[in-house]
Parts: C-alpha cells; structure tokens; sequence
C-alpha cells in the first residue's frame, strides 16, 4: 500500500508536524565548518573559547541544514508533489548549538492560499522551531512551500 499523501487542502492553520531527534557531535560540526564556515569558534575548542562562544559552536547554517532533515523527514516528506520551498523569512538563531547538543523541531503551518496563476497549486506558510535537549530555541523560521491542491476525485480525508 503506497503512503498517504499529503495535499495543499490538507495543511490547515495550526497543524504541527514533529522532527528529530538528530544529535550533532563535535566531529560533523568541525567537518561542515571546515567546508561551508571555517571560523575559528566552529572549527576548534580552543578557537570557541576565544570567542563570544566560550567553546566550540556549530555554525548556524549547519542548525538550518539539520533542521531541514529533520523537515524532509517529518510527516511533511507525503507532500504530493515534493518539499518545495519559495522563501525564507525572519531566520533567526537564538542561540549557539554545541557538539553532543541533540535537536528536535516543530513546523506550525501558519496560514495558506490558493494560486490565482496556477491552478493546482497553492502556498502554505510554515514555522519552523528547532530546540536543544533542555528545550531551548536554538532557531526559528518563517518558510513559504509550494503545494500541489488535491486532485478531482482524490479522496478527501487523508490519515494523520
């Protein structure tokens, strides 16, 4: 039996949908540092301490990207026609993420609407909150997806 998915009628104001957890250790931090953000504070203890930091800390672009996993694996993964992101809004790190920290996010569906230009489609607007394992928020985002409308004949409940 194939998956159960989801459509653009599906994805109602105040949905939440559930990722993670992912543990990020010390090693992948300083691995996607030293290829996308190679800063001191990301790269080694020493170079955190220096800093701001105190300790070594992930970059913020490795939280988003390992929130983004956490988002293609959450339920979001049966949108019918793929995860398809439009815009980023009010992207915002609250606070350094550290090796052992282990995260886990929420994605509030926040409002959508229909396509005029393209019938079949419509975009839904997203919130995403990754928090640590003390249940900090580390970071947040607005996100607009692109969402395909549930086919003529299609059934209209879908499980949850």
């Amino acid at each position: 039996m194939s998956e159960v998915k989801l459509y653009f009628e599906d994805l109602n104001p105040g949905r939440v949908f559930h990722g993670g957890p992912v543990t990020l250790e010390a090693d992948e931090l300083v691995d996607f540092a030293r290829q996308y953000d190679p800063q001191p504070f990301h790269l080694t203890e020493a170079g955190g301490c220096a800093s701001i930091f105190g300790g070594l800390v992930a970059s913020g672009w490795q939280t988003a990207a390992l929130t983004m996993r956490m988002f293609v694996h959450s339920d979001l993964k049966r949108v019918a026609n793929g995860l398809i992101g439009l815009q980023i809004d009010k992207l915002t790190f609250h606070q350094p993420v550290r090796p052992g920290d282990t995260l886990q996010s929420e994605f509030d569906v926040l409002n959508r609407k229909r396509s005029h230009s393209k019938p079949g489609f419509g975009v839904v607007h997203t919130c995403w909150r990754t928090y640590n394992q003390h249940g900090d928020m580390v970071m947040s985002l607005e996100c607009a997806i692109w969402v395909a409308t549930r086919p003529s004949g299609a059934a209209d409940e879908v499980s949850v």
